[in-house]
């Protein structure tokens, strides 16, 4: 049967069991498309490129299928670099298809041209461009393996506008599912036998592939043989935080008592994560312990410092096969004290408590943080799904929000800003029955608050929470202390968000004073479709500091 290339791209996609598309139309490739057009394929419209990548990252971020991204040449592809950056650094699979100029165009300077390869060749797993339209099929189930394997990343797909509409007689391929190493028993005899001898011995988990929820599974291991649970930057939701063994997150924002415990460890299984900068608070901790490495990187790209046993496995067939053990195999001659001691901290920390009550506090205007995001999660009760873009504004939410279900925190790890909203948007397409929020700065809201436009036209119905300090806050807060009495660059002028979420018929209200911020929750939480509130606070509130726990 002929079909265009075009069409053998989406027939390929649809084998692959591809749910959405997340797409900027362009002319360069209306081929693919018209074969959307009659596909189960849900093509979402988005507004911004930006927005479009980065709602593909979410929903890979949360299924464990590569997101798929589709936007046209040079414009097009540049505002959608943002989204490539974020997935490499952040390790999830994702791919870009962007139209390109015909071939006989190249090396012309002509209409929107650029070099795909010399643009996104340091921040992509690959970049590949159909040049032959028989290979089509097989060139784009090659990116949705190289994606999802070994350590996730982004691929970058180039499709030239004429190669699309040549017609094919080749078959729509069906990608074959990816191979999970496996650890071998000599690796799980020698990690046992070190965790058995160990004295402070603590997990560390981080990465994607935690939606199954093996991660459960590993805490109540943990647990068993008093071992702690640590996890990377927002990728906290690898276990229920109602678990003995919680101990917190490492990275921006954490407590500095959190950070001190992980220094204290002995030794140090990272699985899924790596020790980074920012685990490490500038490599600066926990370098001295033990460690050993589990993921699917044989490069373990990323980690610093020593390695004393790598296992090649994913959080799955890790967890599986260590399950095979029980805790009185790992627990050695340790009690619980010290998985206890860390756990404790962790609740501290996690309390909820007025800014106002923090010791030293400076009476503010507007809302009081602290209060509103504790009533957030008292209603969201462990189960909503939260997005992050960046910025000083989501620590409280951080610290202060539970999660009890797998797949249920989406963040940019790399801190770009505008993940936030179109995170919202896609998580709420990916899982409809579940509460979706969004936590977001001024700042950051504005980088793709259009995409709630997206949200209409789709069906989602994600609640966005919009802290307004009227700054660049995280940026602030690094002038204050390296050039006190000095702000530059900083400052913003905000419109009324909630008027603004209005104009689509959506359910918007500003909040000023914290005794109005429950009420105006509940009705946002009520409304039935998408919702936002614009939160008020002072220019000069900062998160609560990290030495702020007493312990």
């Amino acid at each position: 049967m002929s079909r265009s290339a075009g069409h053998l791209i989406v027939s390929t996609l649809e084998n692959a069991g591809i749910e959405r598309v997340y797409a900027v139309p362009g002319e360069s490739y209306l081929d693919v498309l018209d074969g959307l057009y009659d596909s189960p394929i849900e093509t979402v419209v988005c507004r911004q490129e930006g927005g479009a990548g980065f709602m593909a990252l979410s929903e890979s971020r949360l299924t464990g299928r590569p997101g798929i991204a589709m936007v046209t040449r040079g414009p097009g592809a540049a505002n959608a670099m943002i989204s490539v950056h974020t997935a490499y650094q952040d390790a999830t699979a994702l791919v870009l298809f962007v139209g390109l100029v015909p071939i006989a165009d190249r090396a012309r300077e002509s209409f929107q041209e650029f070099s795909l390869p010399e643009w996104f060749s340091s921040t992509a797993k690959k970049v590949i461009v159909v040049d032959d339209e028989h290979r089509a099929g097989d060139l784009t189930a090659e990116a949705l393996r190289i994606a999802a394997s070994g350590r996730p990343g982004p691929v970058v797909v180039g499709l030239p506008e004429d190669v699309l509409v040549r017609l094919t007689d080749s078959p729509a391929p069906t990608p074959a599912p990816i191979a999970e190493p496996q650890p071998s028993a000599v690796d799980l005899e020698s990690l046992t036998a070190r965790i058995s001898a160990a004295k402070k011995p603590a997990f560390v988990l981080g990465g994607d592939g935690w939606h199954e929820g093996h991660g459960a599974a590993l805490a109540q291991l943990a647990a068993s043989a008093g071992i702690p649970v640590f996890c990377d930057w927002r990728a906290y939701d690898a276990l229920p935080h109602s678990s003995p063994a919680w101990a917190g997150w490492l990275g921006y924002g954490r407590a500095d008592a959190i950070a001190a415990g992980f220094a204290e460890a002995d030794l140090l299984v990272y699985v899924g994560a790596t020790r980074s900068d920012v685990a490490s608070d500038g490599y600066t901790r926990g370098f001295d312990a033990q460690t050993i490495v589990v993921g699917l990187d044989p490069e373990a790209t990323q980690h610093a410092g020593r390695i004393d046993a790598q296992i090649l496995a994913s959080p799955r067939s890790f967890v599986t096969a260590l399950n095979m053990f029980t805790g009185s195999h790992l627990r050695g001659d340790r009690d619980d004290t010290w998985m206890i001691s860390r756990a404790k901290v962790q609740s501290q920390v996690a309390t909820h408590r007025p800014d106002a009550e923090v010791a030293g506090a400076i009476p503010r205007t507007g809302v009081d943080l602290g209060v509103a995001f504790g009533i957030l999660d008292d209603r969201l009760g462990g189960e909503a799904i939260l997005t992050y873009g960046a910025g000083n504004a989501t620590i409280w939410s951080h610290r202060f929000i539970r999660h009890l279900q797998p797949a249920s925190l989406v963040g940019a790890r790399n801190g770009a800003m505008g993940l936030a909203v179109p995170g919202a948007v896609a998580a709420s397409l990916a899982f409809p029955e579940r509460r979706t929020v969004a936590v977001c700065g001024d700042g950051d809201f504005l980088m793709n608050g259009q995409e709630l436009a997206t949200a209409f036209a789709h069906g989602a119905k994600p609640l966005v929470i919009v802290v307004d300090n009227g700054v660049y806050g995280t940026i602030v807060s690094h002038q204050v202390n390296h050039y006190p009495g000095r702000p530059s660059g900083t400052r913003m002028v905000n419109p009324d968000f909630a008027v603004w979420m209005s104009s689509f018929a959506g359910h918007g209200e500003r909040v000023e004073k914290t005794e109005d911020f429950e009420a105006a929750l509940d009705r946002a939480l009520a409304a039935d479709g998408p919702a936002l509130i614009h939160v008020l606070i002072d220019s000069e509130l900062m998160p609560p500091a990290a030495d702020e726990i007493a312990v």
